[in-house]
């Protein structure tokens, strides 16, 4: 198998339109060809002439942990480029910077959920270059997570920049793809070319959408191997909560917990309310002690989310309904718990973080109501992932 830029690498015709061109990368830490050499040296020594580069968020180097840490702009030490951040003063390429190119390739691994940033980044690089008269190129990379959809759809009035548009959390698309669709939701007059992956196979054993063979790099800082990426879509919401995520551990965004919980009963009521919710993956329960961020040097107890090895069923993973499920059960043990986290995030001042991550306030709604069931948040959500499965047909390049 190969991604889009090694296939680009590898052919001259692909790279024959980018000659005499001034050519931008899009990147990060895991924009990596497959012997892992980084996309910048590749390119440059490939022979194109690349005039400046571009960061999202957690910056080009990946070095910032947490969500609104800003990255600069800076040169690039090795080249001399001008490297811009689209996550600090803007996160909209400003006209300034549309000017240093006339090409942008992106090459970002995504990790197939509606909040992760990069999705938006794209956004508005394609809003951007519409503006400007410029080129888009995305080099396409695999979605971890597979094909599978699942969540409630981003309601009108919530889009951020974690809700890039009406899409539910786990969209089931490439990065590639993604853009497909942008152009067409929002009427986008742009030059637009996917440099496709070749033997890409989502719903192939045993990677479904990861190749085996291929080395994991964080493309975040919590992003730290497949099973995180499969159980992202759910545990992000854990970013909305006062439950940790697993930052400040090895395994961020792969379990939750917190020290006023037990999470042996949390594990038990879940499995009473909706066991086939937690299909397709092992429930470990685990102690921890956050070295940063919430809970920090206090003993957590808490659940750890296995969805790899022989526990992990790629079709009856449910990680958005898995989460869900888990508030659902510390609301019905503790009815008076204070789960939800009153905090800005993602520069929405004015919206509960959860509801800013869930598109909306209907998730939140359902945990809060005693007399909700896991079937009325099926009912809400199955409409949702039946109108995307289809709607999102005709951007399929897989």
């Amino acid at each position: 198998m190969k991604f889009g830029i090694d296939r680009l690498l590898a052919d001259p015709d692909l790279r024959k339109p980018l000659e005499g061109k001034r050519v931008a990368l899009l990147a990060h830490p895991a924009s990596v060809t497959e012997d892992l050499t980084h996309s910048l040296d590749a390119l440059v020594a490939s022979g194109l002439n690349v005039s400046a580069m571009f960061g999202p968020q957690h910056g080009v180097r990946g070095d910032l942990q947490d969500n609104m840490m800003e990255s600069p702009d800076f040169t690039d030490p090795t080249y001399g480029i001008p490297v811009f951040s689209l996550y600090g003063e803007v996160r909209r390429p400003t006209g300034q910077s549309m000017h240093t190119f006339d090409v942008m390739l992106v090459d970002l691994q995504d990790l197939g959920c509606r909040i992760y940033t990069y999705v938006t980044t794209l956004l508005y690089v394609l809003q951007a270059a519409a503006e400007h008269g410029k080129e888009v190129w995305v080099l396409d990379r695999p979605n971890p997570a597979g094909r599978p959809v699942e969540g409630l759809t981003l309601r009108p009035g919530w889009e951020s920049f974690v809700g890039a548009g009406p899409m539910p959390m786990r969209h089931g698309l490439t990065l590639g793809e993604l853009g497909r669709w942008f152009i067409d939701h929002y009427k986008l007059d742009v030059a637009y070319r996917v440099i496709e992956m070749e033997g890409y196979a989502p719903d192939a054993a045993p990677g479904f959408g990861w190749p085996t063979d291929r080395v994991w790099v964080n493309p975040s800082p919590n992003a730290a191997n497949l099973n995180m990426a499969r159980a992202y879509a759910g545990t992000v919401m854990l970013e909305g909560t006062t439950l940790s995520e697993g930052r400040g551990t090895t395994r961020p965004l792969e379990l939750f917990g917190a020290p006023d919980i037990d999470a042996k009963a949390v594990a038990a009521e879940m499995r009473r309310l909706a066991p086939d919710w937690l299909a397709g993956c092992a429930l470990r329960e685990i102690w921890f002690e956050p070295t940063f961020h919430k809970h920090v040097r206090t003993l957590c107890s808490g659940l750890h989310i296995h969805a790899e090895g022989r526990f992990y069923d790629h079709q009856a993973f449910k990680p958005w309904r898995l989460q869900a499920l888990a508030f659902k059960a510390i609301r019905r043990l503790q009815p008076h718990y204070p789960l939800w986290r009153d905090f800005p995030y993602e520069y929405e001042f004015d919206k509960l973080a959860i509801d800013v991550i869930n598109g909306g306030p209907a998730l939140r709604e359902w945990v809060d109501d005693p007399a909700a069931a896991p079937g009325d948040l099926d009912i809400l959500t199955r409409s949702d992932e039946a109108a995307w499965a289809e709607e999102r047909v005709p951007f399929l390049l897989y």
